[in-house]
């Protein structure tokens, strides 16, 4: 496959930012558009920025999100402090309403959606985060894109140089790494992942830490 244009969301979080500094130095991806509710600093040739203050009214910027082959999902927000009505809003609808506006004009598209170990695809669980995480799974994978994966990566560690991540969240990931290598993850291996969803593929729609690191070595 030629080189891909992508899309990413969540550049101003952890994930999303670790996604795109593999997307940029990575020779299978020629073009990459951030789409935030503000600004990233940072300059590329490669890169583009739409900042999209409602996610909810992305139609409004048809012009500038057509022609992409993929679309990395990896905004989201803790579902610490939240009732399940404003956890679902933010997770659920947020993400299913930007989806299907993305597939409006990007029949071909790829989808991959950042969700979290232990998600619960019955939605019958006791947890909340993980019911809601499960019911928008479910959904995505009915939206009718090309290819829709959803990536289970647990712990992380990022780039050297990401801003957005917490000096104690690092610490428990190398500590972690320590005893039990097999559940921890770079950003070079999510990010190398999920570039090959697109232009290799995978198996499976729902990736666990062995099948991302498995897929980021295809």
């Amino acid at each position: 496959m030629a080189g891909i244009k992508v899309i990413i969301t969540g550049a101003t979080g952890m994930v999303g930012e670790g996604v795109l500094f593999e997307c940029l130095r990575n020779i299978k991806v020629t073009e990459v558009l951030i789409v935030n509710r503000r600004h990233y600093e940072l300059n590329h040739p490669k890169l583009k920025e739409l900042i999209v203050p409602d996610f909810f009214k992305l139609d409004k910027y048809a012009l500038n999100i057509q022609g992409y082959d993929a679309c990395f999902f990896c905004a989201g927000v803790s579902s610490l402090g939240m009732d399940e009505n404003k956890y679902m809003r933010i997770t659920y609808d947020t993400t299913l309403a930007f989806a299907k506006v993305l597939l409006t004009y990007n029949s071909n598209m790829v989808f991959t959606y950042v969700s979290g170990a232990h998600t619960d695809t019955s939605e019958r669980g006791r947890l909340m985060w993980a019911r809601v995480k499960g019911k928008t799974e479910n959904e995505l994978a009915k939206v009718g894109f090309r290819a829709e994966y959803n990536f289970r990566p647990g712990v992380m560690l990022p780039f050297d140089g990401q801003k957005n991540w917490k000096s104690i969240y690092k610490f428990i990931a190398r500590l972690i790494k320590m005893f039990s290598p097999k559940n921890v993850l770079t950003m070079e291996e999510v990010g190398k992942a999920m570039i090959n969803c697109v232009t290799v593929g995978y198996s499976k729609n729902i990736l666990e830490i062995s099948d991302i690191k498995a897929l980021a070595k295809s």
